[in-house]
């Protein structure tokens, strides 16, 4: 493989199927990783055109008292409302997808990792050499997301039921990581996939 690019995988899988754990293993085994998520927050920070677009669209009932865009509130409008979330996303998508291009456009050679629930909606699809994604099941979803947000079940119902099937998504994946066992059997499983591509890059000697 040529230095002038990184070996890119695109991570994806629906919300609380384990994706992190996955994104903290292929870090710590050397990948550059972007968290898409994580660039939303920034896309999105108080005076950006995405926050001035929030507002415009959303009101200002979704400013935190900190001036920034209060994640929940923002959240409890567009997993209850369809037509909402596709508004936000035509806001946030163009600028994340934007900022990631040029930051693993600056990389040369490795391994780099786009980690996206959207991965396919966005299109950032189309910059990967392979699809990975993290697979439970439903009920192991719900569980950790009332859990993690602590939101009730029907909260966390509703914010898996308003992102596209997670069948969709296994069906387009080069590999299905299954994160319904033991944490420990997740990370073997990562590291399997990561020497697979280290061999597959990395000249012979």
């Amino acid at each position: 493989m040529s230095d002038a690019r990184p070996y890119v995988i695109g991570l994806t899988g629906n919300i609380a199927c384990g994706k992190s754990l996955v994104l903290k293993t292929l870090r710590e085994l050397g990948a550059e990783t972007f968290d898409a998520d994580l660039v939303a927050h920034e896309v999105m920070r108080h005076g950006t055109p995405a926050w001035q677009a929030i507002v415009t669209r959303f009101g200002e009932g979704v400013i935190g008292q900190d001036g920034e865009i209060n994640r929940r509130a923002l959240g409890a409008i567009v997993f209850a409302d369809p037509a909402a979330l596709e508004a936000l996303d035509r806001i946030v998508h163009p600028a994340t997808v934007a900022a990631i291009r040029k930051c693993v456009g600056g990389l040369t050679g490795g391994v780099a990792v786009i980690d996206a629930i959207k991965l396919f909606e966005a299109g950032l699809n189309a910059d990967c050499d392979e699809i990975w994604v993290v697979d439970c099941s439903r009920e192991q979803q719900i569980e950790r997301l009332m859990s993690r947000n602590n939101l009730s079940r029907a909260a966390a119902i509703e914010r898996i039921d308003a992102q596209p099937p997670q069948s969709e998504k296994r069906a387009r994946a080069d590999h299905v990581i299954d994160n319904s066992g033991a944490p420990e059997d997740t990370v073997a499983a990562v590291h399997a996939l990561w020497n697979t591509i280290l061999a597959r890059i990395q000249p012979s000697v």
